[in-house]
């Protein structure tokens, strides 16, 4: 029998060679077709007397990315379509689908035939769950691999019997760590773990897997052979009572009840350890089902996976336009933005020039990139080699002809409209004509700047954001006159550098700042009201937010945000902003001198390490406190969501963003707006327009204006409609397809 995604050679002792290289694919991934072959393997591995055991290995430079999740999608439509006729029906189709892969792992485990997983470069989740099967692990000893089982992140979890061979390979402790975290695991780590059992030179990785079928490695998992004990003793036992309490507080404490899939994982190792292998499938198999019927499930699949990876894979990329190959890439403005650009650029290995008014900000701005660099070398990321081929890339100057060149220039200088016109034309006075230039502005329209260059169909924005090494996404602005070669240009520079670009009309704060802002707002308006400072930043952490608004307002700098409110003021005028928010800012910079973490005091309090930030106590004497028992604290979660799920709704009204795809994974990606939720979008589409429609009216009659509905959801109310019905991304076909 031939296969299309694998090869099969046997050799003279004997051993099978299972090669899984999908020929469509970049990526190997398990599709239905896939487990429709390894089930074909399986069964000759099994029924072959003269074949004696079978290795599988990868054919590309990586194993597996997991299961294809386009796969899991088409199982939750088919369940949402047939749920109205027969929900019963439904339900038992959708647990049978899902325990398809689970199946074929154990008739792999029980076939009486040892397998070993030879893992050559990453292997994730499902290709994970499929090589814990196997008899015997080998991963090679390189960089490149990765194992984890990462489900949890896109609110599923590790179904196909990762939730019980992990924890009965490792302790518990260090199963759940894995599993509720998703981490990457190193060989090393893996091994330590005792998740795999050797790890073998990358040219000898095959022959290490064979050996060990060779060297008669046994055709069972160690809970199939009587007298299997946990590693780390059973669940009812001392080593037990010390785990699972903590670990359910602290799993409260870090998801605050948002992340069902993370809850499911405890339930499925705890419950699952107290029983024998196969019921513990069982179950791992129902609470599976459970989940995928989630709205957190469908809604992280599509934005923290289909979406994200289709993004990546450029989205938006303009049609017919050629890829671009950089050559060299220049920076204008040598500080901790232009600094942080060179680094992430040098890091995917193209050549930067580094331009500052003098040689000495120029050299400084290099050193940023040696620090980052240095403190990768220490941590054991990188290796010393690495650090003198990033560094050789990066060439600090002031001479603006060093720019010559360059198929991109970045402008990243101090935001003044008359440092950036200087900039912009000296770099066209030597860039060649098919240069694109782009403003790293984050205040200042693309228009605007653009009216400086004597070539705006190359001009454009790309908007990192701070820090440039480890914030994922960038906003791509179009100005007026941009053509599709800039836009191209610069989607080929975000991908180039590893990141996620957005596509954002001009407005002013594009799209990401004016969501922050309204989250800060909405913050200073409830400590105006006299709700206590702590339950604010609490309130934003249990409705999902990574960091409470205060002290995002801390991290971004009070005295900015005063700057941008007064600058609002005067591009506005008087009423675009509330004068009591700006007297709360003016109290805090002008009478207090609290900046935020730049200067050791904000919102905060900042003390030497290792002491922790807290709260600062004088925040109580600006305004008469509310008793906490007085507060809705579940009016302020929600007051925080809203206020930005609207401005949100604003941005697609106007047509700033035109893609949803683009404000949810921006919204999660640039500010982590709650995760569970798929983003600021989805979690409109979650709640129902209608219903969304009702909340914010309410508020809006208790708290103000900037609770007042769109005419746009107001529409979508109406018709019933979602907004990736009403902006379907899908509607042209032109979607670059996820892995």
């Amino acid at each position: 029998m031939s296969y299309t995604n694998f090869t099969l050679d046997i050799d003279a002792d004997g051993i099978a060679l299972v090669t899984w290289n999908m020929p469509d694919r970049s990526m190997n991934v398990l599709t239905e077709k896939v487990m429709r072959e390894l089930n074909a393997i399986v069964d000759k591995v099994a029924g072959d007397a003269a074949i004696k055991g079978a290795v599988i290995t990868s054919g590309k430079d990586t194993f597996s990315g997991g299961a294809d999740i386009t796969m899991l999608q088409k199982m939750l439509t088919t369940f949402a379509t047939e749920k109205g006729k027969d929900l019963e029906k439904a339900t038992r189709a959708l647990f049978e689908n899902a325990g398809i892969m689970t199946g074929l792992f154990r008739k792999l485990e029980t076939s009486g035939k040892p397998w070993v997983s030879a893992i050559n470069g990453t292997c994730m989740g499902g290709a994970f769950e499929m090589s814990l099967a196997c008899h015997g692990r080998v991963a090679a000893d390189s960089d490149k691999v990765k194992m984890a089982l990462p489900e949890v992140k896109i609110g599923i979890f590790p179904g196909a019997g990762g939730t019980q061979r992990v924890p009965r390979l490792t302790d518990q402790q260090q199963a759940l760590q894995m599993l509720t975290s998703g981490q990457n695991l190193s060989p090393q780590k893996a091994k330590s773990m005792g998740l795999i059992h050797e790890i073998a030179e990358p040219a000898k990785l095959v022959e290490t897997a064979k050996a060990m079928i060779r060297n008669g490695l046994k055709p069972v998992a160690p809970w199939d052979e009587k007298g299997f004990k946990l590693p780390g003793g059973p669940v009812y036992s001392a080593a037990g009572a010390n785990l699972w309490p903590p670990a359910i507080a602290i799993l409260r404490r870090e998801t605050y009840g948002n992340y069902p899939a993370a809850a499911a994982i405890l339930k499925c190792v705890y419950e699952g350890l107290l029983v024998p292998f196969d019921t513990a499938l069982r179950i791992e198999q129902r609470y599976f089902t459970e989940i995928m019927q989630t709205k957190e499930a469908a809604a992280m699949i599509r934005s923290l996976f289909v979406s994200l990876q289709e993004l990546n894979k450029g989205a938006r990329r303009p049609a017919g336009v050629p890829e671009t190959r950089f050559k060299k890439i220049g920076i204008l403005g040598a500080g901790f933005m232009g600094a942080g650009i060179a680094y992430v650029t040098a890091k995917a290995g193209i050549p930067v020039v580094l331009l500052d008014r003098d040689m000495e900000s120029a050299e400084k701005g290099k050193a940023h990139s040696d620090g980052l660099i240095s403190d990768q070398v220490k941590k054991g990321r990188a290796k010393p080699e690495d650090k003198d081929r990033l560094l050789s890339l990066i060439t600090p100057t002031s001479d603006y002809a060093d720019l010559a060149g360059c198929d991109l220039v970045v402008e990243a200088v101090f935001e003044d409209s008359a440092v950036k016109k200087s900039a912009t034309e000296q770099a066209e006075a030597v860039l060649k004509s098919s240069a694109v230039l782009a403003s790293n502005t984050s205040t200042i329209p693309i228009t605007a700047l653009a009216k400086n260059s004597a070539r705006p169909k190359n001009f454009i924005g790309i908007h990192f954001f701070s820090p440039v090494d480890r914030m994922m996404l960038v906003e791509i602005i179009l100005g007026k006159k941009t053509g599709d070669k800039a836009l191209a240009t610069a989607i080929d520079f975000v991908r180039a550098i590893k990141k996620t670009p957005i596509v954002v009309n001009d407005t002013r704060g594009f799209y990401v700042n004016r969501c922050v802002l309204r989250y800060m707002s909405e913050a200073y308006k409830m400590l105006i009201e006299g709700v206590p400072a702590p339950m604010i930043e609490n309130a934003a952490k249990a409705a999902g937010m990574p960091v409470g608004p205060l002290a995002l307002t801390d991290e971004t700098a009070i005295d900015l945000a005063q700057k941008i409110m007064k600058q609002t003021i005067r591009d506005l005028g008087d009423k675009a902003v509330d004068p009591k928010q700006m007297a709360l800012i003016n109290t805090m910079v002008d009478d207090h001198g609290r900046f935020g973490r730049k200067n050791g005091k904000g919102f905060y309090d900042y003390p030497a390490k290792p002491a922790k930030k807290k709260l600062w106590p004088g925040l109580r004497e600006f305004y008469p406190q509310l008793k906490p028992e007085k507060v809705d604290y579940a009016e302020l979660q929600q007051r925080l969501l809203v206020t930005i799920a609207l401005e949100a709704a604003r941005v697609m009204e106007e047509g700033i963003v035109t893609d949803p795809r683009e404000a949810d994974v921006g919204s999660i990606l640039a500010f982590g707006f709650a995760p569970y939720t798929g983003g600021a979008l989805s979690y409109i589409d979650g709640i129902g327009a209608g219903q969304f429609v009702k909340i914010a009216k309410g508020l809006q009659k208790k708290y103000g204006a900037e609770f007042k509905v769109p005419r746009l959801l107001l529409d979508m109310a109406e018709k019933g409609e979602t907004f990736y019905q009403r902006f379907d991304p899908y509607a042209k076909g032109d979607v670059k397809q996820a892995a």
